[in-house]
């Protein structure tokens, strides 16, 4: 595996995390924007990655491809690994000095395949990638993220509110387990209203950079 300063991941890899149509896509580059204003130079990413693993995810996820659970748990941890170490990858951009916010991560495999195979397969595969300094996970009423999707023309297979409510209580439990690792997991209320979210997420980002609001 390829050498890196764990320092550069501590002080400039934010992670947004949360059930889908809990808010991230949109708090993520609410988030860079505002650290841009603020003069840092900011990499805005998400995954599935739009490479060529993540492309065959997204085809998975949008019902054209149907595979075992284990298999996407597979997919999510190599698209995950060229995400941190490939070509203008993570880890590059946090050499060449970049903050990186990234829609999901670690956290999410835990939450979403190990509610489709059980825990242990996502907790093994993603047991070598490390820590962001900083995640943020989005707490949300499964029952308002769905109302919120309904509008979207394309529906992914996880979209519904039973399989909500399970990633919603497989993330806590992951959570759990990835704080007493050592991560650091801050909890956002995710229900109000766009520019509450972002309020709450910017005073907890810019004291974790040490900046004064």
């Amino acid at each position: 595996m390829p050498s890196y300063n764990t320092d550069e991941f501590k002080n400039r890899f934010i992670v947004i995390e949360g059930i889908d149509g809990a808010g991230t896509t949109t708090q993520v580059r609410l988030l860079a924007e505002s650290l841009i204003a603020g003069g840092f130079s900011c990499i805005v990413t998400a995954e599935p990655t739009m490479n060529h693993i993540g492309q065959l995810i997204r085809t998975i996820l949008s019902g054209e491809d149907i595979v075992a659970p284990t298999t996407v748990a597979h997919l999510f941890a190599a698209d995950r690994n060229e995400h941190l170490y490939g070509k203008n990858g993570i880890i590059e951009s946090l050499k060449a000095g970049s903050m990186v916010v990234s829609d999901r991560y670690v956290l999410s495999s835990l939450a979403y395949q190990g509610t489709t195979c059980g825990p242990r397969l996502p907790w093994l595969l993603n047991s070598t990638f490390p820590a962001p300094g900083l995640t943020l996970l989005f707490e949300v009423d499964p029952e308002i993220c769905i109302t919120r999707i309904r509008s979207r023309l394309k529906k992914e297979i996880y979209e519904t509110l039973e399989f909500q409510r399970k990633v919603q209580n497989m993330y806590e439990r992951m959570a759990d387990r990835l704080s007493h690792k050592g991560w650091r997991i801050e909890r956002i209320d995710g229900s109000k209203d766009i520019e509450s979210v972002h309020q709450q997420i910017e005073s907890i980002v810019l004291s974790f950079l040490g900046v004064e609001c």
